[in-house]
């Protein structure tokens, strides 16, 4: 089987969506599919005219016997007659709803919604990368469930993290500095907890949403945390797995996630969470490996972090029954398997 997977912008970028496009070339030729990277304009989800007409024109130059998987970062914002340009069915992946991306003004969120839904119509199947993304599709989007099926992202085996009594309590946050991942209502909840020995390590890109970080920047000054919070920006795969080693607590404030990556690599290695509920979270953290609090919260996360950073015995249950859970996640190739199986069921 062939197939060309469609992804907009640069492969290498430091994301979750793009990890999984970057796992999928790699994991796909055991399956038996011969899988190629097209490379789309990077303007997405706002594609300027020249973006889609150059779109329209790469969709229909692929192979005549290929399937198309089109990314979601794209696929959501492509109108119809870019989708029938490709002249063969036309898949998608989609890891969650462009108009669920916090911080967008209402009217554009609006848009986006109703600009995917009137894709997703179009779309001969569908691959979410979570059971909650595909009800959220079936649901809000119309999708047929017998066209949907899900993939769940694979998490590479880790090593253990110990559990360790203290004193000092090390927090790690992964995922890049946007609105969506609350970053502003961790600090807010972190204020509140000066009186414990803790410390904070976000690692996730600075660049993506500059104003952002930049705010989170003067947050934490003004609210003398400069000392204990470490903005460390992107980071090798090295330098998280040695931040991870070094870490006692994982913690997301995300307002909302299509499934989860950060919390999925931190149940591998073991580590307690205090997490949020929002999207398909609350399903990605289990019952017993940490904390679980509504999205943007910041009392309920403070009071859940003081529960876990105060009582060191608590947390050493959070990690056991947090690598019990690292256990059972599925690895890239299920997750290649998956997707190669539905491809070709729907054929």
């Amino acid at each position: 089987m062939r197939l060309v997977l469609a992804v907009p912008g640069d492969l290498s970028a430091p994301t979750g969506g793009y990890a999984y496009a970057r796992q999928l070339l790699a994991h796909l030729p055991a399956q038996g599919v011969a899988v190629t990277h097209l490379a789309l304009p990077g303007g997405f989800p706002d594609p300027t005219p020249d973006d889609l007409a150059r779109t329209a024109a790469l969709l229909g130059e692929g192979p005549a016997d290929a399937a198309l998987l089109v990314d979601g970062l794209a696929y959501g914002a492509l109108p119809p007659e870019v989708i029938r340009a490709a002249g063969r069915p036309v898949a998608a992946l989609v890891h969650h709803p462009l108009g669920y991306e916090t911080g967008l003004p209402p009217e554009r969120a609006a848009a986006l919604v109703a600009g995917e839904r009137t894709a997703l119509a179009l779309a001969s199947r569908v691959v979410a990368t979570s059971r909650y993304t595909a009800r959220l599709l079936a649901a809000e989007f119309g999708v047929p469930s017998g066209r949907i099926a899900v993939a769940e992202p694979g998490t590479a085996p880790a090593a253990r993290v110990a559990p360790r009594p203290g004193p000092q309590v090390r927090l790690l946050s992964v995922g890049t500095v946007s609105p969506r991942k609350g970053y502003d209502v961790l600090v807010r909840a972190l204020a509140t907890l000066t009186d414990l020995d803790w410390s904070l390590t976000i690692a996730g890109s600075l660049d993506r949403a500059p104003d952002c970080a930049a705010a989170l920047r003067d947050q934490i000054a003004a609210s003398h945390l400069r000392n204990r919070i470490t903005l460390a920006g992107t980071v090798t795969p090295e330098a998280l797995d040695r931040l991870s080693a070094e870490a006692d607590l994982a913690v997301s404030a995300s307002l909302f996630e299509g499934y989860g990556m950060a919390l999925a690599e931190a149940l591998a290695r073991g580590l307690p969470l205090v997490a949020t509920s929002g999207g398909a979270a609350a399903e990605t953290a289990p019952a017993g490996a940490g904390l679980t609090v509504p999205p943007g919260d910041a009392a309920a996360l403070a009071a859940a972090l003081r529960a876990l950073i105060a009582d060191p015995a608590r947390r050493a249950e959070a990690a056991a029954a947090s690598w019990a859970a690292g256990r059972r996640l599925p690895g890239w190739p299920d997750t290649a398997a998956a997707i190669a199986a539905f491809l070709r069921t729907s054929a």
